[in-house]
């Protein structure tokens, strides 16, 4: 979904340059390329010199050099299992990529008017979807082999069945775990927020916060004083409120901003990034980060 700081290009060209560089002029933003306006993926080749290319060109149609940061989301590695050959494997399982994406459309509320959100980080991916586990089916059900599944959507179901994409009823989560099984590094976690449910996997590593050093906001005593102030969601102007601050850019610049890029800070809203309801909330890495502070 494009907001005021997010905008989607089908292919790099002339249009993403100037993009970049009427958000360099104002308060930044990102280009997402390989995805329409409405965030649905086009496809796009990438090769190894792809983004390196990219990064030329766009330094050498702007002075002064535009050098944005490039990213390229769900990476390729290489594995070598004793065997001659290299084998190539995603960051990310593909095989749960795809149960979370068909769980979320086949099982999604559709009376609630909310978005299916996909928020892809450096170390976790989050599938957020409207509608609670339908009938009786609770979070604990899913953690075992044996849960018995219901259908919200049975018509819609039926369909991604006759199509093959749906082997069998009850058995998306089970596959999930089992494809996990040789990705020790992910770890998986499911759970109801209000009227949404929410799926994530995420790169444990060796370290308990997912913030890594180059993650920390450069304005760490204006992004704590944020973050003490949000032990409930807040709404903007309750914040600067606290704050004592006026300034709605310069609140945006200094303090928001830094929090929700680095992972500290959320949307409680976030299909509707501009919502006149929107709150503002702590997350898990958000609270890990106040706690190694002695902020707990």
């Amino acid at each position: 979904m494009e907001t005021q700081l997010v905008e989607h290009k089908k292919s790099f060209g002339k249009e993403v340059i100037i993009s970049l560089a009427a958000f360099a002029n104002t308060e930044g933003g990102s280009v997402v390329v390989g995805v329409d306006d409405d965030g649905n993926p086009c496809g796009l080749e990438v090769g190894p010199e792809t983004v390196q290319r990219y990064l030329n060109e766009i330094k050498v149609a702007t002075y002064p050099q535009l050098v944005p940061k490039a990213r390229v989301h769900v990476n390729l590695s290489y594995h070598f299992d004793g065997s001659l050959e290299r084998r190539e494997r995603w960051q990310y399982p593909m095989e749960a990529l795809r149960e979370l994406l068909l769980n979320a459309v086949v099982h999604r509320d559709y009376k609630n008017p909310s978005d299916i959100v996909i928020k892809i980080f450096d170390d976790r991916i989050i599938f957020t979807n409207p509608g609670k586990l339908y009938g009786n089916l609770q979070i604990e059900d899913l953690q075992r082999n044996d849960y018995v599944s219901s259908i919200r959507n049975r018509l819609l179901a039926e369909a991604f069945f006759l199509m093959g994409d749906i082997e069998r009823y009850g058995t998306g989560f089970v596959r999930i775990r089992e494809v996990l099984s040789s990705y020790t590094e992910i770890g998986f976690k499911i759970e109801e927020i209000g009227d949404f449910f929410k799926a994530e996997l995420h790169q444990t590593g060796s370290t308990s916060s997912p913030i890594t050093p180059h993650d920390t906001p450069h304005d760490t005593p204006h992004v704590e004083k944020l973050l003490l102030c949000c032990e409930k969601p807040a709404g903007r102007e309750q914040l600067q409120e606290k704050l004592g601050i006026r300034d709605r850019k310069y609140f945006y610049k200094t303090f928001l901003r830094p929090a929700l890029k680095t992972g500290l800070l959320e949307m409680t809203i976030p299909e509707k990034p501009r919502s006149k309801l929107q709150k503002y909330q702590l997350t898990e890495a958000g609270r890990q980060w106040l706690a190694g502070r002695g902020q707990s």
